[in-house]
Protein backbone atom coordinates (compact mmCIF):
# COMPACT_ATOMS: atom_id res chain seq x y z
CA UNK A 1 0.00 0.00 0.00
CA UNK A 2 1.20 3.75 -0.40
CA UNK A 3 1.30 4.45 3.05
CA UNK A 4 4.23 1.79 3.62
CA UNK A 5 6.40 3.37 1.31
CA UNK A 6 9.81 4.39 2.80
CA UNK A 7 10.56 7.74 3.40
CA UNK A 8 14.11 9.78 2.73
CA UNK A 9 15.57 10.17 5.77
CA UNK A 10 19.15 12.04 4.55
CA UNK A 11 19.60 15.36 5.76
CA UNK A 12 20.28 16.46 2.34
CA UNK A 13 17.05 16.08 1.49
CA UNK A 14 15.39 18.44 4.68
CA UNK A 15 15.46 21.86 4.37
CA UNK A 16 16.68 23.85 7.34
CA UNK A 17 14.30 25.01 9.89
CA UNK A 18 14.51 28.57 8.79
CA UNK A 19 13.54 27.86 5.70
CA UNK A 20 10.78 26.21 6.19
CA UNK A 21 9.81 28.85 8.72
CA UNK A 22 9.64 31.34 6.25
CA UNK A 23 7.66 28.71 3.61
CA UNK A 24 5.12 27.57 5.72
CA UNK A 25 5.01 29.81 8.58
CA UNK A 26 5.20 33.19 6.79
CA UNK A 27 3.69 31.72 3.46
CA UNK A 28 0.68 30.67 5.52
CA UNK A 29 0.43 33.88 7.14
CA UNK A 30 0.18 35.95 4.32
CA UNK A 31 -2.80 33.74 3.00
CA UNK A 32 -4.41 33.78 6.18
CA UNK A 33 -4.32 37.43 6.53
CA UNK A 34 -5.80 38.18 2.84
CA UNK A 35 -8.66 35.80 4.16
CA UNK A 36 -8.99 37.40 7.54
CA UNK A 37 -9.06 40.78 6.46
CA UNK A 38 -12.62 40.50 5.17
CA UNK A 39 -13.64 39.35 8.08
CA UNK A 40 -12.63 42.15 9.77
CA UNK A 41 -14.08 44.61 7.09
CA UNK A 42 -17.11 42.45 7.36
CA UNK A 43 -17.58 43.63 11.41
CA UNK A 44 -16.49 47.00 10.28
CA UNK A 45 -17.27 48.72 7.67
CA UNK A 46 -18.85 46.19 4.80
CA UNK A 47 -22.27 46.21 6.56
CA UNK A 48 -22.31 50.32 5.51
CA UNK A 49 -20.63 50.12 2.25
CA UNK A 50 -22.50 46.88 0.66
CA UNK A 51 -26.07 46.55 2.08
CA UNK A 52 -28.74 48.95 2.74
CA UNK A 53 -30.44 48.25 5.30
CA UNK A 54 -31.57 50.76 8.35
CA UNK A 55 -30.58 48.59 11.18
CA UNK A 56 -26.58 48.19 12.23
CA UNK A 57 -26.81 44.47 13.09
CA UNK A 58 -28.98 43.77 10.13
CA UNK A 59 -26.64 44.83 7.63
CA UNK A 60 -24.08 43.48 9.92
CA UNK A 61 -25.50 40.11 9.71
CA UNK A 62 -25.71 40.55 5.66
CA UNK A 63 -21.92 41.01 5.67
CA UNK A 64 -21.48 38.10 7.73
CA UNK A 65 -23.84 36.12 5.40
CA UNK A 66 -21.01 37.16 2.76
CA UNK A 67 -18.24 35.83 5.05
CA UNK A 68 -20.06 32.70 5.55
CA UNK A 69 -19.81 32.00 1.78
CA UNK A 70 -16.17 31.87 1.63
CA UNK A 71 -16.62 29.33 3.85
CA UNK A 72 -18.52 27.00 2.24
CA UNK A 73 -16.31 26.36 -0.70
CA UNK A 74 -13.15 25.39 1.51
CA UNK A 75 -14.11 21.85 1.40
CA UNK A 76 -14.70 22.52 -2.24
CA UNK A 77 -11.03 23.56 -2.48
CA UNK A 78 -9.83 20.94 -0.15
CA UNK A 79 -11.03 18.56 -2.63
CA UNK A 80 -9.80 19.89 -6.14
CA UNK A 81 -6.22 21.08 -4.52
CA UNK A 82 -6.13 17.83 -2.52
CA UNK A 83 -6.49 15.31 -5.59
CA UNK A 84 -3.93 17.22 -7.35
CA UNK A 85 -1.51 17.79 -4.27
CA UNK A 86 -1.41 13.98 -3.82
CA UNK A 87 -0.77 13.35 -7.25
CA UNK A 88 1.32 16.05 -8.76
CA UNK A 89 2.97 17.06 -5.40
CA UNK A 90 2.45 19.51 -2.29
CA UNK A 91 4.27 22.46 -3.18
CA UNK A 92 2.77 23.12 -6.51
CA UNK A 93 -0.49 23.32 -5.42
CA UNK A 94 0.57 25.76 -2.40
CA UNK A 95 2.05 28.33 -4.92
CA UNK A 96 -0.95 28.37 -7.02
CA UNK A 97 -3.73 28.75 -3.85
CA UNK A 98 -1.95 31.96 -2.39
CA UNK A 99 -1.48 33.77 -6.14
CA UNK A 100 -4.96 32.94 -6.69
CA UNK A 101 -5.85 34.43 -2.45
CA UNK A 102 -3.72 37.31 -3.18
CA UNK A 103 -5.21 38.39 -6.97
CA UNK A 104 -8.80 38.10 -5.16
CA UNK A 105 -7.93 40.06 -2.09
CA UNK A 106 -6.54 43.08 -4.60
CA UNK A 107 -9.70 42.87 -6.88
CA UNK A 108 -11.89 43.34 -3.52
CA UNK A 109 -10.01 46.44 -2.85
CA UNK A 110 -10.55 48.27 -6.09
CA UNK A 111 -14.25 47.26 -5.84
CA UNK A 112 -17.37 50.08 -6.79
CA UNK A 113 -19.17 49.95 -3.56
CA UNK A 114 -23.57 49.80 -2.91
CA UNK A 115 -23.95 53.74 -3.25
CA UNK A 116 -21.54 53.47 -6.75
CA UNK A 117 -23.57 50.63 -8.53
CA UNK A 118 -26.16 49.44 -6.42
CA UNK A 119 -26.78 45.65 -5.79
CA UNK A 120 -24.02 44.57 -8.20
CA UNK A 121 -21.62 45.68 -5.43
CA UNK A 122 -22.79 42.99 -3.63
CA UNK A 123 -23.02 40.33 -6.28
CA UNK A 124 -19.26 41.14 -7.19
CA UNK A 125 -18.30 40.59 -3.35
CA UNK A 126 -19.85 37.20 -3.22
CA UNK A 127 -18.52 36.22 -6.15
CA UNK A 128 -14.80 37.10 -5.39
CA UNK A 129 -15.61 35.86 -1.57
CA UNK A 130 -16.27 32.36 -3.74
CA UNK A 131 -12.86 32.15 -4.96
CA UNK A 132 -11.21 33.47 -1.46
CA UNK A 133 -12.94 30.51 -0.03
CA UNK A 134 -11.97 27.91 -2.55
CA UNK A 135 -8.50 29.31 -2.94
CA UNK A 136 -7.88 28.85 1.15
CA UNK A 137 -9.37 25.48 0.98
CA UNK A 138 -6.02 23.93 -0.30
CA UNK A 139 -3.75 25.81 2.06
CA UNK A 140 -3.92 24.20 5.35
CA UNK A 141 -3.47 20.82 4.49
CA UNK A 142 -0.75 21.53 1.89
CA UNK A 143 1.15 23.81 4.10
CA UNK A 144 0.96 20.99 7.01
CA UNK A 145 2.63 18.60 4.83
CA UNK A 146 5.18 20.53 3.41
CA UNK A 147 6.26 21.09 7.30
CA UNK A 148 5.39 17.63 9.02
CA UNK A 149 6.62 15.65 5.93
CA UNK A 150 10.42 17.63 6.03
CA UNK A 151 10.24 16.90 10.09
CA UNK A 152 12.88 14.92 11.62
CA UNK A 153 12.02 12.07 14.04
CA UNK A 154 10.06 13.31 17.30
CA UNK A 155 9.63 16.73 16.21
CA UNK A 156 6.19 16.50 13.65
CA UNK A 157 4.26 18.98 16.56
CA UNK A 158 6.98 21.16 16.51
CA UNK A 159 7.44 21.89 12.72
CA UNK A 160 3.95 21.77 12.16
CA UNK A 161 3.51 24.77 14.34
CA UNK A 162 4.89 26.85 11.78
CA UNK A 163 1.64 26.59 9.56
CA UNK A 164 -0.92 27.10 12.42
CA UNK A 165 1.11 29.73 13.77
CA UNK A 166 0.24 31.73 10.48
CA UNK A 167 -3.47 31.71 11.36
CA UNK A 168 -2.56 33.98 14.68
CA UNK A 169 -0.46 35.72 12.45
CA UNK A 170 -2.23 36.56 9.49
CA UNK A 171 -5.16 37.43 12.09
CA UNK A 172 -2.71 40.41 13.56
CA UNK A 173 -1.30 41.78 10.13
CA UNK A 174 -5.36 41.53 9.22
CA UNK A 175 -6.58 43.63 12.28
CA UNK A 176 -3.00 45.36 12.35
CA UNK A 177 -3.91 47.15 9.16
CA UNK A 178 -7.50 48.05 9.99
CA UNK A 179 -6.29 49.01 13.05
CA UNK A 180 -4.12 52.11 11.43
CA UNK A 181 -7.24 52.51 9.02
CA UNK A 182 -9.51 53.28 11.62
CA UNK A 183 -7.20 56.03 13.25
CA UNK A 184 -8.27 58.15 9.33
CA UNK A 185 -11.67 60.39 10.06
CA UNK A 186 -14.88 58.10 9.50
CA UNK A 187 -15.33 59.55 6.24
CA UNK A 188 -12.28 58.54 4.62
CA UNK A 189 -12.27 55.02 5.71
CA UNK A 190 -15.13 54.65 4.30
CA UNK A 191 -14.64 56.77 1.18
CA UNK A 192 -10.83 55.10 0.35
CA UNK A 193 -9.05 53.83 3.67
CA UNK A 194 -10.78 50.34 4.09
CA UNK A 195 -8.90 49.83 0.34
CA UNK A 196 -5.49 49.97 1.69
CA UNK A 197 -5.60 45.99 3.48
CA UNK A 198 -7.19 44.82 0.53
CA UNK A 199 -4.55 46.30 -2.12
CA UNK A 200 -1.72 45.46 0.11
CA UNK A 201 -2.54 41.65 0.08
CA UNK A 202 -0.43 42.02 -3.72
CA UNK A 203 2.85 42.86 -1.50
CA UNK A 204 2.21 40.03 1.00
CA UNK A 205 0.90 37.34 -1.50
CA UNK A 206 4.77 38.26 -3.90
CA UNK A 207 6.72 37.77 -0.61
CA UNK A 208 5.01 34.27 0.16
CA UNK A 209 5.30 32.97 -3.27
CA UNK A 210 8.71 33.74 -3.73
CA UNK A 211 9.28 31.79 -0.62
CA UNK A 212 7.44 29.01 -1.49
CA UNK A 213 9.07 28.65 -4.92
CA UNK A 214 12.20 28.43 -3.24
CA UNK A 215 11.34 25.33 -1.40
CA UNK A 216 11.79 21.66 -2.49
CA UNK A 217 8.98 18.78 -2.59
CA UNK A 218 8.30 17.02 0.59
CA UNK A 219 10.84 13.86 0.43
CA UNK A 220 7.39 11.90 1.27
CA UNK A 221 6.23 12.76 -2.01
CA UNK A 222 9.41 12.59 -3.67
CA UNK A 223 9.25 8.73 -2.73
CA UNK A 224 5.59 8.24 -3.76
CA UNK A 225 6.34 9.50 -7.34
CA UNK A 226 9.04 7.54 -7.64
CA UNK A 227 7.89 4.18 -6.27
CA UNK A 228 4.84 5.05 -8.95
CA UNK A 229 2.38 4.71 -5.37
CA UNK A 230 0.50 7.71 -5.78
CA UNK A 231 -3.03 7.63 -5.65
CA UNK A 232 -5.33 8.01 -9.14
CA UNK A 233 -8.00 9.38 -7.04
CA UNK A 234 -7.50 9.82 -3.91
CA UNK A 235 -10.76 11.09 -2.75
CA UNK A 236 -12.29 8.16 -3.33
CA UNK A 237 -9.65 6.57 -1.28
CA UNK A 238 -10.22 8.58 1.77
CA UNK A 239 -14.18 8.35 1.80
CA UNK A 240 -13.42 4.43 1.69
CA UNK A 241 -10.56 3.80 4.27
CA UNK A 242 -11.10 6.83 6.43
CA UNK A 243 -14.23 8.39 6.31
CA UNK A 244 -14.96 8.00 10.09
CA UNK A 245 -11.56 9.53 10.46
CA UNK A 246 -12.62 12.60 7.83
CA UNK A 247 -15.81 13.47 9.79
CA UNK A 248 -13.95 13.33 13.58
CA UNK A 249 -11.12 15.13 12.42
CA UNK A 250 -13.87 18.38 10.96
CA UNK A 251 -15.87 17.75 14.45
CA UNK A 252 -12.24 18.48 16.47
CA UNK A 253 -12.11 21.45 14.29
CA UNK A 254 -15.65 22.53 14.30
CA UNK A 255 -15.87 23.88 18.05
CA UNK A 256 -12.34 24.84 18.15
CA UNK A 257 -13.39 27.24 14.56
CA UNK A 258 -16.65 28.22 16.43
CA UNK A 259 -14.73 29.78 19.53
CA UNK A 260 -12.20 31.57 17.66
CA UNK A 261 -14.43 33.33 15.29
CA UNK A 262 -16.07 34.34 18.09
CA UNK A 263 -12.98 36.11 19.24
CA UNK A 264 -11.75 37.25 16.15
CA UNK A 265 -14.47 38.29 14.38
CA UNK A 266 -17.89 38.77 16.03
CA UNK A 267 -16.39 40.52 19.20
CA UNK A 268 -15.49 43.50 16.59
CA UNK A 269 -19.26 43.79 15.79
CA UNK A 270 -20.22 43.05 19.57
CA UNK A 271 -17.76 45.70 20.97
CA UNK A 272 -19.13 48.29 18.34
CA UNK A 273 -22.71 47.91 17.94
CA UNK A 274 -24.06 46.34 21.27
CA UNK A 275 -21.29 47.69 24.10
CA UNK A 276 -20.95 51.23 22.03
CA UNK A 277 -17.32 50.93 22.54
CA UNK A 278 -14.86 52.53 19.76
CA UNK A 279 -13.61 49.70 17.44
CA UNK A 280 -9.83 50.40 18.51
CA UNK A 281 -10.95 48.57 22.03
CA UNK A 282 -11.57 45.11 19.97
CA UNK A 283 -9.00 45.54 17.93
CA UNK A 284 -6.18 46.30 20.36
CA UNK A 285 -7.20 43.11 22.10
CA UNK A 286 -7.49 41.21 19.66
CA UNK A 287 -3.35 42.07 18.14
CA UNK A 288 -2.66 41.23 22.08
CA UNK A 289 -4.40 38.06 22.05
CA UNK A 290 -2.77 36.97 18.79
CA UNK A 291 0.55 37.61 19.54
CA UNK A 292 -0.20 35.92 23.00
CA UNK A 293 -1.39 33.09 20.42
CA UNK A 294 1.93 32.38 18.12
CA UNK A 295 3.85 31.93 21.41
CA UNK A 296 1.59 29.54 23.06
CA UNK A 297 1.14 27.78 19.52
CA UNK A 298 4.72 26.98 19.81
CA UNK A 299 4.54 26.25 23.23
CA UNK A 300 1.77 23.50 22.87
CA UNK A 301 3.07 21.91 20.02
CA UNK A 302 6.59 21.49 21.35
CA UNK A 303 4.79 19.57 24.68
CA UNK A 304 2.51 17.30 22.31
CA UNK A 305 6.32 16.11 21.26
CA UNK A 306 7.21 14.88 24.73
CA UNK A 307 3.51 13.80 25.93
CA UNK A 308 1.52 13.47 23.47
CA UNK A 309 -1.18 14.83 20.66
CA UNK A 310 -4.24 13.75 22.61
CA UNK A 311 -3.86 15.15 26.47
CA UNK A 312 -3.07 18.81 25.12
CA UNK A 313 -5.55 19.50 22.25
CA UNK A 314 -7.93 17.68 24.99
CA UNK A 315 -7.56 20.04 27.35
CA UNK A 316 -7.91 22.69 24.61
CA UNK A 317 -10.88 21.39 23.44
CA UNK A 318 -12.90 21.12 27.39
CA UNK A 319 -11.17 25.28 27.76
CA UNK A 320 -13.25 25.77 24.49
CA UNK A 321 -16.26 24.59 26.12
CA UNK A 322 -16.00 26.04 29.41
CA UNK A 323 -14.33 29.60 29.18
CA UNK A 324 -17.47 31.58 26.81
CA UNK A 325 -18.44 32.33 29.82
CA UNK A 326 -16.15 34.51 31.65
CA UNK A 327 -15.55 35.60 28.63
CA UNK A 328 -18.52 37.64 27.67
CA UNK A 329 -18.63 38.11 31.60
CA UNK A 330 -15.56 40.00 31.62
CA UNK A 331 -16.34 41.50 27.87
CA UNK A 332 -19.73 42.87 29.14
CA UNK A 333 -17.90 45.20 31.85
CA UNK A 334 -16.91 47.12 28.94
CA UNK A 335 -13.82 47.83 30.54
CA UNK A 336 -10.87 47.78 28.01
CA UNK A 337 -8.77 46.07 30.21
CA UNK A 338 -10.86 43.31 31.33
CA UNK A 339 -11.44 42.87 27.95
CA UNK A 340 -7.58 42.27 26.50
CA UNK A 341 -7.31 40.21 29.46
CA UNK A 342 -10.04 38.47 28.21
CA UNK A 343 -9.84 38.24 24.75
CA UNK A 344 -6.11 37.21 25.37
CA UNK A 345 -6.78 34.41 28.11
CA UNK A 346 -9.27 32.66 25.18
CA UNK A 347 -6.08 33.04 22.46
CA UNK A 348 -3.98 31.36 24.90
CA UNK A 349 -6.36 28.72 25.74
CA UNK A 350 -7.76 27.49 22.53
CA UNK A 351 -4.20 27.40 21.37
CA UNK A 352 -3.83 24.40 23.16
CA UNK A 353 -6.43 22.47 20.76
CA UNK A 354 -5.19 24.34 17.67
CA UNK A 355 -1.63 24.36 17.69
CA UNK A 356 -1.20 20.73 17.01
CA UNK A 357 -3.98 20.34 14.97
CA UNK A 358 -2.93 19.87 11.72
CA UNK A 359 0.24 18.19 13.08
CA UNK A 360 -2.33 15.36 14.83
CA UNK A 361 -4.44 15.48 11.06
CA UNK A 362 -1.68 15.06 8.75
CA UNK A 363 -0.72 11.57 11.05
CA UNK A 364 -3.88 10.35 10.57
CA UNK A 365 -3.96 9.76 7.53
CA UNK A 366 -1.84 7.75 4.63
CA UNK A 367 0.52 9.58 2.84
CA UNK A 368 -0.57 8.70 -0.60
CA UNK A 369 -4.23 10.74 0.17
CA UNK A 370 -2.89 12.79 2.85
CA UNK A 371 -3.24 15.93 1.16
CA UNK A 372 -6.60 15.33 0.47
CA UNK A 373 -7.68 14.14 3.82
CA UNK A 374 -6.39 16.59 6.19
CA UNK A 375 -7.80 19.00 3.89
CA UNK A 376 -11.40 17.74 3.82
CA UNK A 377 -11.45 17.00 7.48
CA UNK A 378 -9.77 21.03 8.33
CA UNK A 379 -12.33 22.46 5.97
CA UNK A 380 -15.34 20.89 6.90
CA UNK A 381 -15.19 21.73 10.48
CA UNK A 382 -14.04 25.61 9.66
CA UNK A 383 -17.59 25.64 7.64
CA UNK A 384 -20.01 23.82 10.34
CA UNK A 385 -17.69 25.78 12.96
CA UNK A 386 -16.09 29.30 11.99
CA UNK A 387 -18.33 30.25 8.44
CA UNK A 388 -21.09 30.32 10.67
CA UNK A 389 -20.52 31.24 13.96
CA UNK A 390 -20.93 35.44 13.76
CA UNK A 391 -23.66 34.93 11.55
CA UNK A 392 -25.04 32.97 14.35
CA UNK A 393 -23.58 34.34 17.46
CA UNK A 394 -25.01 38.06 15.49
CA UNK A 395 -28.79 36.45 14.78
CA UNK A 396 -28.68 35.48 18.53
CA UNK A 397 -28.19 39.10 19.55
CA UNK A 398 -30.60 40.13 17.22
CA UNK A 399 -33.29 37.55 18.38
CA UNK A 400 -32.52 39.18 22.00
CA UNK A 401 -30.63 36.08 23.25
CA UNK A 402 -28.27 38.17 24.64
CA UNK A 403 -24.20 37.22 25.37
CA UNK A 404 -24.70 34.05 27.55
CA UNK A 405 -27.13 32.70 24.39
CA UNK A 406 -23.68 33.13 22.61
CA UNK A 407 -21.88 31.51 25.20
CA UNK A 408 -24.17 28.74 25.28
CA UNK A 409 -23.51 28.22 21.57
CA UNK A 410 -19.95 27.96 21.64
CA UNK A 411 -19.36 25.64 24.70
CA UNK A 412 -22.41 23.47 22.50
CA UNK A 413 -20.19 23.33 19.35
CA UNK A 414 -16.54 22.99 21.86
CA UNK A 415 -18.54 19.67 23.60
CA UNK A 416 -18.39 18.22 19.64
CA UNK A 417 -14.54 18.85 19.90
CA UNK A 418 -14.66 17.20 23.28
CA UNK A 419 -16.11 14.05 22.16
CA UNK A 420 -14.52 13.90 18.91
CA UNK A 421 -10.82 13.93 20.51
CA UNK A 422 -12.00 11.16 22.63
CA UNK A 423 -12.80 8.88 19.94
CA UNK A 424 -9.71 9.65 17.85
CA UNK A 425 -6.59 7.60 18.52
CA UNK A 426 -3.09 9.10 19.93
CA UNK A 427 -0.43 9.19 16.88
CA UNK A 428 2.53 10.93 18.64
CA UNK A 429 4.95 7.72 18.32
CA UNK A 430 3.35 6.74 14.96
CA UNK A 431 6.12 6.42 11.92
Amino acid sequence: MAEQVSVRSDQGERPSFRRLAVACGVGTSLEYYDFFVYGTASALVFGTLFFRAQDPLVATILAFSTFAVGFLVRPLGAIVFGHFGDRLGRRRMLVLSLSLMGVTTALMGLLPTYAAIGVAAPLMLVLLRVVHGFSVGGEAGGAALMAVEHAPPGKRGLYGSLVTIGSPMGAFLANGSFALVMLLPSEDVLSWGWRIPFLAGVLVVLVGVFARRKLHETPVFQDLSENKATERMPLMTVLRKDGKRVLLTAGVNLGFNAFVFILFVFLLTYGKEALKLPSWVMLVATLIGCVVSVACIVGFCALTDRIGRKPVMLGGAIFCVLFPFPLFWMVDTANPTLIVLAVTIGFAGSSAIFGPMLSYFSELFGAAHRYTGVGIGYQLGAVLGGGFSPLIATSLLKAGGGSMAVACYVAAASLISVGCMIALPETVRRE
